[in-house]
This record gives structure tokens, sequence and C-alpha cells, in this order.
């Protein structure tokens, strides 16, 4: 399963390696993906709606929200 939230904060390659490592620390085995220019994460794997943004928080971001499939 892929869950995608839109992050707000993110400028730089700095900021999709934060978000990617704080995710992968609270979803060991989780595939993280960022889009940069969209703004989005992608979560594919075993993962809950509530650790996902807990952990984009703890990284410094704002979680505007999920994504519809």
């Amino acid at each position: 399963m892929t869950s995608t939230y839109q992050v707000g904060g993110m400028t730089c390659q700095g900021c999709v390696n934060a978000v990617t490592r704080a995710l992968q620390r609270a979803l060991p085995g989780a595939k993280v993906a960022v889009d940069l220019a969209q703004g989005k994460v992608s979560v594919e794997g075993p993962a809950d709606d509530k650790t996902v943004r807990q952990a984009i928080i703890d990284a410094g971001y704002e979680v505007k929200g999920a994504v519809a499939p």
C-alpha cells in the first residue's frame, strides 16, 4: 500500500534528505519517495497515518494533508 502526503516547507535537497531519513527511521523497511517540486511524500509499505505524520512533523515540516490515490 502506498500513502501520499502533501508536505509544506521543503525547499531543497537537504529537506528531501531530512524527511526521507525521518520516515525511514520511523518505518524501517518502508520505501520513501519525495517529490520536491510537487511537495509530495509517498510511503510504500506497512505504515500507519499517525506515524508518517509525526515523523514528518518531527523532521520540521508541515503535513498539509493526505493525497487521494
